[in-house]
């Protein structure tokens, strides 16, 4: 293949490791209970959470729309998150697909895998992602610290 046009989809994967002083119970209905998740998740970090639905079952669908606030890159501008959960295991795992969009714009797609895994002291959460970032989008790196900070806001969350 002998191409000048560089490619339009960057492809990345990640893992992040968390610690949590709570039961894997817990930690799962943190994922499960929509109430919960809707303030850890769509509405941390400064997000206004225009939608929040969750259906938590295989097959179910989550739409997250909020709008980005004054110190983001584009104030005022809704990201939408649009997931489907394909497996779930209680107090184990957590596997889903979504798509983000930027405006009218999807900037990605990515599989992502939570595992719950009991520890002497509460959980170790295991974070998996593997992304395709399209042209426009966060990118791999950006990603990564989103969900860096969401894990912190579920660490709050559980120790509040």
């Amino acid at each position: 293949m002998n191409t000048i046009q560089q490619t339009s989809v960057t492809h990345s994967t990640f893992v992040i490791e968390r610690s949590y002083r709570a039961t894997p119970e817990r930690v799962f209905a943190a994922f499960s209970d929509p109430a919960t998740k809707r303030g850890w998740f769509a509405e941390a970090n400064g997000k206004q959470a225009q939608v929040f639905e969750s259906d938590f079952q295989v097959g179910g669908r989550e739409r997250t729309v909020s709008l980005l606030g004054e110190t983001t890159p584009f104030p005022g501008v809704a990201l939408t998150n649009d997931t489907v959960f394909l497996d779930i295991v209680p107090n184990r795992r957590v596997v889903l697909a979504y798509t983000m969009s930027l405006g009218e714009n999807r900037i990605s797609g990515s599989l992502a895998t939570f595992e719950f895994l009991a520890t002497e002291t509460g959980t170790d959460l295991v974070y998996t992602e593997q992304g395709a970032f399209y042209e426009g989008s966060d990118g791999p790196a950006r990603r990564e610290e989103g969900w860096r900070k969401l894990l912190d806001s579920l660490g709050h969350h559980l120790a509040g």
